[in-house]
This record gives C-alpha cells, sequence and structure tokens, in this order.
C-alpha cells in the first residue's frame, strides 16, 4: 500500500478514524521498516489532531436545546458526563 500523500485530508470523521485504526493495526504488526513506521507515526499524530479537533468543534456545536412552552429555543452548554 502506498503511503498517503500529507495534504490527503480525511472526507469525515469516520474516515479519519478508520484510516488511524489501520495506522494502529499495522505500527502493531512491528514489520515495517523504521522509516515506514515514523512515517505512519507522523501521520498518525496528524489524524488523531484533526479527530480531536473534530470532536471539540461538535462539542462546541451540541447544546441541549430546551424548547420553552411560548415556543422559544434557547442553547444551553453542554454537561460533561463526569459532571453528572
Amino acid at each position: 500500500m502506498a503511503a498517503r500523500k500529507k495534504d490527503d485530508t480525511p472526507q469525515n470523521f469516520e474516515e479519519a478514524i478508520s484510516r488511524l485504526d489501520a495506522i494502529v493495526a499495522k505500527l502493531e504488526e512491528d514489520k515495517l521498516p523504521l522509516d515506514e513506521m515514523l512515517a505512519r507515526y507522523e501521520e498518525g499524530v496528524a489524524l488523531a489532531r484533526y479527530c480531536g479537533e473534530k470532536l471539540e468543534a461538535a462539542e462546541q456545536k451540541v447544546r441541549l436545546i430546551a424548547g420553552k412552552a411560548d415556543g422559544t429555543v434557547t442553547l444551553q452548554e453542554f454537561a460533561d458526563r463526569e459532571e453528572t
């Protein structure tokens, strides 16, 4: 399998996670040459950063929408599971 180009960004979060899983599996096999391992590791770090940014953006967008009796909508901050 050819190495991905550095500017080859994933189409979406799910694609990034899938690619990251594949990279982890390859690295766990421990059969790659050092240079390829480093390239895959670098790609994995970039994908993890991408996923983290996507999750952070989603968390900021995810708000509990509380509808009031008069039909207006208010946004409430997303509460972490640990806080509840």
